[in-house]
């Protein structure tokens, strides 16, 4: 069970739902979020399985097919509680969950930020990936030589998960041409996960949908915190307001 629970405040009748990023947990969308929530919008910030545990092992025991079950779920919670204005945005791999979502629901407005949402087999993730599952792992108190000596196994498995996740994406492109709803999307100029030109690419796909394209020039690969968040959140209020 994840550690961290479904963020989940009920306020006014338009609801909307904020995916976070691969190996993130809410904590990537809760400012937003919660800017959100002083708009007097009802919030739901899934936990994707795998997510929010100490041990970074978890997430390999799942995949793309379990995240987008799990973004089909939140969207069914909000139907369940009887909400029919939903939109949904997601955050790097919360994106390919929010496209999945808006792709197969009846979903207001719906946007992106620093989403891979074109297939792409070429990025930073394994090194950054690296990065944070051998701090996690130390941090439950393993040497480095220990986790050092299972590396080519971690990537392999890593690997896998990649490889799914682009597999997927090559069934969602060719849908993004007939997408005719308002669609916002956000980039950091200095993303230092994928290539920051991906979002550009998607925009120009979008040939039937109302764009709100926002680039923040300086900004790194997570731009729903810290400096680059609080744009974002303005940006995104403000398309809300419009379209939601």
């Amino acid at each position: 069970m994840n550690k961290i629970n479904r963020t989940y405040k009920q306020n006014g009748p338009k609801a909307i739902i904020l995916i976070h990023a691969f190996t993130g947990t809410p904590t990537d969308v809760l400012s937003v979020g919660r800017a959100l929530e002083r708009e007097n919008y009802t919030v739901l910030m899934p936990t994707l399985d795998g997510h929010g545990h100490d041990d970074p092992d978890e997430i390999f025991k799942y995949g793309i097919n379990d995240w987008v079950k799990n973004g089909q779920e939140a969207y069914q919670q909000l139907v369940n509680d009887g909400y029919t204005d939903i939109s949904v945005f997601g955050l790097s791999l919360g994106g390919i969950i929010a496209t999945d979502i808006m792709l197969n629901n009846i979903v207001r407005s719906y946007g992106t930020f620093s989403s891979p949402v074109i297939a792409r087999y070429e990025s930073n993730v394994p090194e950054n990936f690296w990065m944070w599952y051998k701090f996690k792992k130390k941090k439950l108190g393993e040497s480095e030589e220990s986790v050092e000596s299972r590396k080519e196994e971690v990537l392999e498995k890593l690997d896998n998960i990649l490889t799914g996740i682009n597999e997927h994406l090559l069934t969602l492109e060719p849908e993004y041409p007939a997408i005719d709803l308002p669609v916002f999307i956000g980039q950091g100029g200095r993303d230092e996960m994928i290539d920051p030109e991906i979002a550009t690419e998607f925009k120009g796909l979008l040939t039937n949908a109302e764009v709100d394209f926002h680039w923040y020039d300086e900004a790194p690969h997570v731009i729903t915190t810290g400096r680059a968040g609080k744009e974002t959140q303005n940006d995104l209020i403000a398309f809300v307001n419009k379209h939601a």
